[in-house]
């Protein structure tokens, strides 16, 4: 397929295409600076306990996408003063029991994050609230959520389909219990709605994981102040403790946008891009450490924390063009980087020699089937991709041939899907199409100007 000669600008302009998005590269070399909104995660977990909490706090470099919207938008409707005027959002805490009924049911759009960690805090409320969710999120189990804040004394129903439960969700909540829970299923946003809801109850909760996840939940806890203890692979949080606000709080680069960087300079020869004041919490670097075993030349600078700061560490990474090797990634470090599994397949797919990611099956049940969308995307570009079984563990192996080909691509209304197939089409041969890019708008849309402003002049 021949390259038509179209540049990032381009790009940008089919943003709102109604059909299609070309995408296109051409003597792109990547180099330059970028700076990225904040970390998702950090943002939903930063509002709610703001709003929890007594005192007003300031959230700086908050990012403004759909799913840290949908928690501004939930807590409103709870009753929770909240005002943002760029990238700054101002919360009046209200306290634990400060939340209202809601004049009619709380909708969540396409945030997992939004409805799990809010069912946590519902359950603690003496009322009854309906909680409604978008297309895609509608499609998402929740039993992973419901059954433990059952266990706690929360009264939930939900639509059922088959042995499982999704959205729309009904909780009536108050007076729970603290439980001891032995995580079946490695989540941290499971892990989060236990934790809040044990906010309200009596007596102690602990939570035990097989596998560490994400620990941005009991870093801001302790950040306002709630009593909680850490031990190996357990956590415990100790009821009847008031959230005093911090003032501020700067939300560092989210991590997971950066990923798509980090590969994009990886795999394209010559590239060069600085990644400025990212977040690098060690449960979310996983994407790091994986690369950099498969040889990919990344500098991490780690800042001295302050006080805004110093509950997330955060820095610059510098990334070069390198020659990437395959690897092997164990289950143990998926919770690490479950996020960043579709543009590290691509990754691999540049990489000489096989790649072996063990253990993705929660990859089934993200927005959409992230294992299905990239197999099926990367095998149009002609990658060696396949996915076997051992036991009841899925595995992905990529062969890596150094290249990939241009495609007609979707983004089965995924923006993780879709913002890799966008790194893959730039770093690929000839032209790349993609069915829709608006799904982005989900954690980074400002991802394709971003994208322009590292296009070398």
């Amino acid at each position: 397929m021949s390259c038509i000669r179209k540049s990032i600008h381009r790009l940008e302009t089919k943003f709102s295409h109604p059909s299609k998005l070309f995408l296109i590269k051409h003597k792109f070399i990547p180099n330059g600076r970028i700076k990225l909104g904040g970390d998702k995660s950090i943002a939903h977990r930063a509002l709610i306990l703001s709003a929890l909490s007594s005192g007003k706090t300031m959230l700086n470099n908050f990012p403004i996408h759909d799913d840290a919207l949908a928690t501004l938008n939930a807590l409103s409707a709870l009753g929770v003063k909240i005002r943002h005027k760029g990238k700054v959002v101002f919360v009046k805490g209200c306290g634990r029991q400060g939340l209202k009924i809601p004049p009619q049911p709380i909708f969540v759009n396409n945030s997992g994050t939004t409805l799990r960690l809010l069912l946590g805090v519902l359950a603690g409320m003496n009322f009854k609230t309906k909680v409604v969710a978008g297309k895609y999120l509608s499609l998402r189990p929740m039993s992973r959520v419901n059954v433990p804040l059952r266990l706690m004394g929360a009264r939930i129903t939900a639509s059922i389909k088959g042995n499982e439960e999704y959205a729309p969700i009904v909780i009536s909540g108050g007076n729970l219990k603290g439980i001891v829970y032995h995580a079946k299923i490695a989540s941290a946003q499971v892990k989060s709605a236990i934790l809040l809801a044990g906010l309200f109850a009596k007596g102690k909760t602990q939570v035990f994981q097989r596998f560490s996840t994400r620990d941005h939940t009991e870093r801001m806890l302790k950040l306002f102040g709630a009593n909680i203890v850490l031990n190996n692979n357990s956590i415990t949080l100790n009821p009847n403790q008031d959230l005093v606000s911090p003032g501020k709080i700067y939300i560092p680069g989210d991590i997971s946008s950066a990923a798509f960087f980090i590969v994009l300079a990886s795999i394209i020869p010559k590239a060069k891009i600085i990644i400025e004041h990212s977040g690098l919490n060690p449960g979310r670097c996983g994407i790091i450490n994986v690369l950099k075993r498969m040889r990919a030349k990344i500098k991490v600078v780690v800042f001295k924390a302050d006080k805004s700061v110093n509950f997330e560490p955060r820095g610059d990474l510098t990334i070069n063009s390198s020659k990437l090797k395959g690897t092997v990634v164990l289950p143990s470090e998926i919770p690490s980087l479950i996020d960043e599994l579709p543009i590290l397949m691509v990754a691999a797919c540049f990489a000489q020699g096989c790649t072996t990611i063990k253990g993705i099956g929660e990859l089934r049940v993200k927005e959409t089937d992230r294992i299905n969308s990239m197999v099926v995307n990367l095998r149009k570009m002609g990658a060696a991709i396949r996915v076997i079984k051992v036991g009841g563990q899925e595995n992905i192996v990529i062969k890596g041939q150094g290249r990939l080909c241009g495609s007609e691509l979707r983004s089965f209304g995924d923006h993780r899907t879709a913002m890799s197939m966008v790194v893959a089409a730039l770093a690929a041969d000839g032209e790349s199409s993609l069915d829709d890019i608006s799904c982005v708008s989900k954690s980074f849309p400002g991802f394709l100007k971003t994208l322009k402003s590292l296009k070398r002049r």
